[in-house]
C-alpha cells in the first residue's frame, strides 16, 4: 500500500525536472525508504545490544557487515540482469504485474520518481534472502540482524544515488557524473550492459561495461525492454495492465503524442 502523504500526493514527479532540495524531501517522505530506515534503526540497536551482552563477538560482527558489503553489488547484478532483464516474468499471471511494477515501467519512462523506487513488498523479502544467511553462517541471529541491517542501509544508498543519476543536474562529483553517464547509457541507448548503479566492477567482471555509445548499437528494446504489441498477443498480462496500450514505449514520443491529443482535444 503506497500512503500518499505530503511530497507524495497523488501527482507526477519526474526527476529530469527537479532539483536536489526536491528530491531530498520527496526520497525521506516515500513510505518505503520510511520503513527501511525504521526496520534498520531496529535491527541496529538489537544488534548493539547483543554486542554489549556477549552474544556476538566484534569479529564476527565486522565479518557479517563486511561480507554483505561486498556480496552487494554481484547480487544486484544477477537480479539487474538475469531477473529484472529477462524475458521470463512477463509470461506469467503471477510475476507479469511484478515486473511490469518493478522495471518495465522504470524503463518505459526512467525519470518518473514514482516508479524509480523499487517496491517495497519485493525488495525486503529480497535483500532478507540476501543477506541473511551470511550474517547467520558468521553471528548466528546477531549476525544474521547486523547482515540485514547492512543490505537495507546500502539499499537505501542505492535508491539516493540511483535519483541522484536520474536528477537533471550534473554532479560537481567526478565520480558520481561518471555513474550518471554510465547509467543514462543503460536507460537511453543500450539497456543489454551498465547494470550497475553504484558499483560497476561486475559489468566490468562480466564483460557488459561500456563507456561510450559507439561501443554498443542503439537498441530498439532500450524502452519496452522487448515488451511489444507483438509479445503482447501472447502474453497480454502487462498489457492489461497498461493504460493506453498499445503504449508508445519512448517516452519522448509519448509526450509528442500526448502534447497533440492535447491539441486535437
Amino acid at each position: 500500500m503506497n500512503f500518499k502523504l505530503g511530497f507524495w500526493a497523488d501527482r507526477e514527479y519526474h526527476l529530469d525536472k527537479m532539483n536536489l532540495s526536491q528530491l531530498v524531501a520527496a526520497y525521506f517522505q516515500y513510505y518505503a525508504i520510511a520503513a527501511y530506515l525504521l526496520v534498520a534503526l531496529m535491527l541496529f540497536l538489537f544488534v548493539i545490544f547483543s554486542l554489549l551482552s556477549g552474544n556476538i563477538r566484534m569479529l564476527n560482527l565486522l565479518l557479517s557487515v563486511v561480507s554483505t558489503i561486498i556480496i552487494y553489488p554481484l547480487v544486484w547484478y544477477i537480479l539487474h540482469r538475469w531477473v529484472l532483464h529477462s524475458q521470463w516474468m512477463w509470461k506469467s499471471k503471477v510475476t507479469a504485474p511484478i515486473w511490469k511494477r518493478i522495471h518495465f515501467d522504470h524503463h518505459a519512462d526512467p525519470n518518473n520518481l514514482k516508479v524509480l523506487f523499487g517496491a517495497l513488498y519485493t525488495t525486503l523479502p529480497t535483500v532478507i534472502i540476501a543477506t541473511v544467511p551470511v550474517g547467520f553462517y558468521f553471528g548466528e541471529l546477531p549476525g544474521a540482524a547486523a547482515s540485514l541491517c547492512t543490505g537495507i542501509i546500502t539499499t537505501c544508498f542505492y535508491e539516493f544515488i540511483h535519483c541522484i543519476e536520474h536528477l537533471g543536474y550534473m554532479p560537481k562529483s567526478r565520480w558520481l557524473r561518471e555513474l550518471k553517464k554510465l547509467h543514462m547509457a543503460h536507460h537511453f541507448h543500450n539497456e543489454t550492459g551498465n547494470f550497475g548503479i553504484t558499483n560497476f566492477l561486475c559489468d566490468w567482471i562480466f564483460g557488459t561495461i561500456y563507456k561510450k555509445n559507439n561501443e554498443k548499437p542503439r537498441s530498439e528494446t532500450v524502452f519496452n525492454l522487448g515488451y511489444d504489441d507483438i509479445i503482447a498477443i501472447k502474453y497480454p498480462y502487462v498489457a492489461e495492465l497498461t493504460p493506453e496500450w498499445p503504449y508508445v514505449a519512448d517516452p519522448v514520443k509519448r509526450q509528442k503524442v500526448h502534447r497533440t491529443n492535447r491539441i486535437t482535444t
